[in-house]
């Protein structure tokens, strides 16, 4: 007989009745093996002596098997596991080994070199470095949670509940239009925009709706690497441009039009991630041109333009665009918090058509009171005060993160303070090792970076992207503290 005295553990605290635990280990016994067509489950007074339960609770579980098709009473012999049931092999233990051949249906795992995000919690009382997102402390969640909830009380908020439009909340595509209008001399309408989870999506959608298996598609060397993963996924052969101070060199990439078809071109235009270097207007200019000549896509990738410190921004290719190549991208999610998924795409009314019925075959919508939310902050002005107060909080902190790396950090980090944006992108001494570095900081306290991410097959700098905007200027000078330890 098998041990059921240990393979069937009764949890007294459960909202699960007794005779269920009982019937489903029997279920789980049959599934994975353990139990054979045809063999005998112990006698009522038997397992309820085993297991420490009533008999008539063993007998009730015993009756719920057989009603499920899994078991069957046989007179003046007992109850045994139904013995029209397939053979089931014994299930092997599971092994942690990446290499080890997968059990189960066929499928290839394409992602195996891509750096994943991982789920585990970062400790509490650890002090994180990161790529550069805003402060959620900063973002009026209480108000947006004030408008969330009075919208789903009001009769027209139950509405948001219901299945709505795949592109978005009308109301919240309606105020997006007039912010771009106000801070961007982008002018659009509803139907030239559809709201996405973040940025992310955006490029997903334009991604597959471009590019078809072996196009090509320009980006820099160094470039934001989940983009580039995107764009291979699609099946599209990455061109390497090179960047500089100016951005992306356009005259590389007219030598390469020239020689080569080129379907789309991504780019980051302020603040380039990594590097952090913004797109002259010079260059912007070349780069429409060369569209118009070519007739190549532009994929804009503009994640944080509310986060300038010094003069005013370029406008977005977007904005001087008169010939409809540029798709723009733009995210509330990496100026208000990450976890708040909101993001947005525009172009032609067609592409957006397009991309909606795209995105309806993977996220039917958005989460639309949350949407209408959003909508509500921009229309009161709470979203600009949000940028105005935390632009003025991210230059303050900027400041002192830069006084503090070149007072303390000189002959370990070279850098530029950045024009805008929410990190700096440092350049560590050749004989630091980023990832000793990571893992000495992690076991001190401090999450920082190993500027894995950052790297591919044709950049390889010893360089991370050093985000303040989320740190105090206390929390900043604990971190360096540490990391000043380390690297000594």
């Amino acid at each position: 007989m098998l041990p059921y005295k240990s393979l069937i553990q009764i949890d007294r605290e459960s909202s699960v009745t007794l005779y269920i635990q009982v019937c489903n280990t029997f279920i789980t016994l049959i599934t994975n093996g353990t139990l054979k067509p045809s063999d005998i489950l112990p006698s009522s007074r038997v397992l309820s002596e085993l297991i420490g339960i009533n008999r008539n609770t063993v007998k009730l579980a015993y009756e719920e098997l057989i009603s499920q098709g899994w078991a069957e009473s046989i007179d003046r012999k007992g109850v045994f596991v139904l013995s029209k049931l397939p053979i089931i092999s014994k299930v092997k233990l599971p092994e942690n080994d990446k290499n080890q051949r997968q059990e189960g249906f066929i499928w290839e795992n394409k992602f195996q070199k891509e750096i994943i995000i991982s789920g585990k919690s970062i400790q509490k009382d650890q002090i994180i470095i990161d790529d550069g997102f805003p402060d959620v402390r900063l973002a009026p969640i209480d108000q947006l949670m004030r408008e969330y909830r009075s919208l789903s009380k009001k009769f027209y908020g139950k509405n948001f509940l219901k299945y709505g439009s795949t592109m978005g909340s009308e109301n919240l595509r309606l105020s997006i239009c007039g912010y771009l209008s106000n801070t961007r001399g982008l002018t659009v309408s509803p139907e030239n925009i559809i709201i996405t989870k973040g940025s992310q999506m955006g490029i997903y959608l334009a991604s597959q709706l471009i590019l078809n298996p072996n196009d090509t598609i320009a980006v820099g060397i160094s470039s934001f690497t989940t983009a580039d993963e995107t764009f291979k996924y699609s099946g599209a052969n990455l061109e390497r441009i090179p960047i500089d101070e100016n951005g992306m060199d356009t005259d590389y990439l007219e030598e390469i039009l020239k020689d080569k078809k080129i379907k789309a071109v991504y780019i980051i235009p302020h603040h380039h991630c990594p590097t952090g270097v913004t797109m002259s207007m010079e260059r912007r200019l070349k780069l429409l041109n060369l569209a118009k000549e070519y007739r190549f896509a532009i994929i804009e990738d503009d994640y944080d333009f509310d986060f300038h410190y010094e003069n005013k921004p370029y406008l977005p290719l977007a904005s001087i665009d008169h010939n409809q190549n540029v798709i723009y991208i733009g995210s509330i999610s990496k100026t208000f918090a990450p976890a708040l998924r909101i993001g947005f795409m525009i172009a032609s009314p067609m592409f957006i058509e397009a991309a909606a019925a795209l995105r309806k075959m993977i996220d039917r919508q958005g989460d639309t009171l949350l949407e209408e939310a959003f909508a509500v902050l921009f229309e009161n002005g709470e979203m600009e005060r949000h940028f105005r107060k935390s632009l003025k909080i991210y230059k303050q902190r900027r400041n002192h993160f830069c006084d503090i790396l070149q007072s303390d950090f000189k002959n370990e980090i070279e850098f530029k303070i950045p024009e805008g944006g929410l990190a700096v992108w440092a350049n560590f001494h050749q004989n630091i090792n980023l990832e000793k570095m990571s893992n000495d900081a992690s076991a001190k306290g401090l999450s920082i970076s190993n500027g894995k991410f950052y790297k591919n097959d044709f950049f390889h700098t010893n360089a991370i992207r050093m985000g303040f905007a989320s740190l105090t200027e206390n929390e900043m000078e604990k971190a360096f503290v540490i990391l000043k330890k380390v690297l000594q």
